[in-house]
């Protein structure tokens, strides 16, 4: 079968590599058409090389088209993956910088709070230019399979105003999975899971051994286990006061709800620095700063090791490859997904982005009734539903009083700050973000004029945060160069966006 993919962001290399990697393992894809965009010369370059290097030495003949031009790589594509960072890492230091001026102490930044609140407004519009062009030159009902974030406002915006079929994959559930089988001492595959919320605030309802239901000695199994409970302490704490354990890392949740990272003081007894996921300041932004550093430092060893090997012992555990198997083959393929609702949760609003259990096979991408969440874990996900729907409003229609709204009501932003420190907060964000926020033009005018006046000015703090790290030089990282590979693998999907025009 013949077929084209095209990646919008190739320039991730690890991440395409693998997706790719993933897909050419798929025997029957053995003469796909593949396409890889970026407006980054220079990474498209090195991603092409590496890969069509895998390609040749494992005897395909598939020829990538890397192009510059996005329509060109669109154009009759049958699958498109997105993994774009809109605004780079100039844009993801604002999100960091001017929050913690106000008190707002973020390990991520890129899903909700202060952060993806705003790495929304830049990445929405671009979305939407890219649906514009999968709809006029891609295959008719062209599926769009979206990994970048915040993953689910990304999703909703493209569902909503897009017109194009987007869902919404990620990797949160697949590693807590893990986690959850390590803690009971098992493998994960002898783990059966249900998990269902949002992404990035996914609940795992149900856990399963030999049909034993584990799901109410989980508590104990993570109190107990000697990794665990030094680094997950907040994801503990949650499953303590909730019931259920959530997908997403210890710094990542620890952001999404207001009751962690409120008191600079506090914000220690809930992480650890053993690895940034846990909770350092601006972590993410770190790794992602020393992983591109040394990237283009490493770069030319990466061609001298052997070519990676496509075959299923190799295959990943990323859903996408997997999707587009099933649709293509009829092979059914579970896993969780990112979709409009439409009453699989009946107690989130039907027009929101839920992560849940789905069945991919010929026939599509088919999701089943879950029902209603358990109470608790539901409201944490409807607080956040709240500030993802203004925030995709507000990026599509430029009002940036609903932008204000998604800033009040976010659970960190408004635990920390009041509403003439938020109001002046969007200010600062909106004229940092100019250049990646064409649709906020008179705001950020007005936004000018309210920073010219320094006499009404809120006074703001001169904060590093609680447990920011400094970030390392390449001569730093060279001294470990395993871990500084690692570092560059962790951060790839996030390499070199510099901005919206293409």
């Amino acid at each position: 079968m013949t077929f084209k993919i095209a990646f919008i962001g190739a320039g991730s290399i690890g991440f395409t590599r693998g997706l790719l990697r993933d897909l050419l393992a798929v025997a029957e894809f053995k003469n796909i058409e593949v396409a890889f965009t970026d407006i980054s010369a220079q990474n498209l370059d090195m991603v092409t090389e590496l890969c069509q290097r895998d390609i040749d030495e494992n005897g395909l003949d598939i020829k990538i088209q890397a192009t510059q031009n996005r329509r060109e790589a669109l154009r009759d594509a049958r699958y498109i993956f997105s993994v774009v960072r809109i605004g780079g890492l100039e844009a993801f230091q604002h999100d960091v910088d001017i929050p913690l001026k106000y008190g707002i102490d973020q390990c991520v930044g890129d899903t909700l709070c202060a952060g993806g609140i705003m790495y929304g407004q830049r990445g929405i519009p671009e979305m939407l230019n890219i649906c514009k062009d999968i709809r006029e030159v891609a295959e008719p009902d062209a599926l769009l399979l979206n990994y970048a974030n915040p993953m689910a406002m990304l999703t909703w915006a493209c569902n909503k105003y897009g017109g194009v079929r987007t869902i919404g994959l990620c990797h949160g559930v697949q590693g807590g999975h893990r986690q959850i089988a390590k803690a009971f001492g098992l493998k994960k595959e002898e783990i059966d899971i249900i998990c269902a919320g949002i992404n990035h605030q996914t609940w795992y309802v149900s856990i399963k051994h030999k049909g034993e239901d584990l799901t109410g000695k989980l508590l104990e199994a993570f109190e107990n286990h000697p990794e665990f409970s030094v680094t997950e302490k907040v994801r503990i704490d949650m499953l303590r006061r909730f019931g259920y354990y959530s997908t997403e890392s210890n710094g990542h949740l620890s952001e999404y709800v207001p009751w962690y990272r409120k008191r600079p003081e506090e914000i220690n007894e809930w992480i650890d620095l053993g690895t940034w996921i846990n909770g350092e300041t601006g972590g993410y932004l770190r790794v992602c700063t020393e992983g591109r550093n040394w990237f283009k430092t490493d770069f030319p060893n990466w061609l001298k090791e052997p070519a990676m090997e496509y075959n299923q012992e190799n295959r990943g555990e990323e859903h996408g490859s997997y999707i587009i198997e099933a649709l293509e083959t009829g092979r059914v393929y579970r896993g969780h997904f990112n979709v409009v609702n439409n009453g699989v949760i009946s107690n989130l609003p039907n027009d929101a982005i839920i992560e849940a259990p789905g069945y991919v096979d010929r026939n599509g991408i088919n999701m089943p009734h879950i029902g209603d969440l358990p109470l608790g874990p539901a409201a944490v996900c409807n607080v956040s539903i709240s500030v993802q729907r203004l925030s995709v409003e507000a990026a599509v229609t430029g009002k940036d009083f609903l932008l204000r709204q998604a800033m009040m009501m976010d659970p960190l932003v408004g635990a920390v700050c009041n509403p003439k420190e938020i109001w002046q907060l969007v200010d600062e964000m909106l004229v940092a973000g100019e250049q990646w926020l064409p649709q906020y033009t008179e705001a950020i005018e007005k936004a000018k004029e309210n920073l010219s006046i320094q006499s009404s000015l809120i006074p703001t703090k001169d904060y590093k945060g609680a447990a920011r790290l400094k970030v390392k030089s390449v001569e730093e990282m060279a001294q470990d160069k395993e871990a500084a590979r690692k570092n560059a693998g962790e951060s790839d999907k996030a390499i070199e966006r510099p901005s919206a025009v293409h």
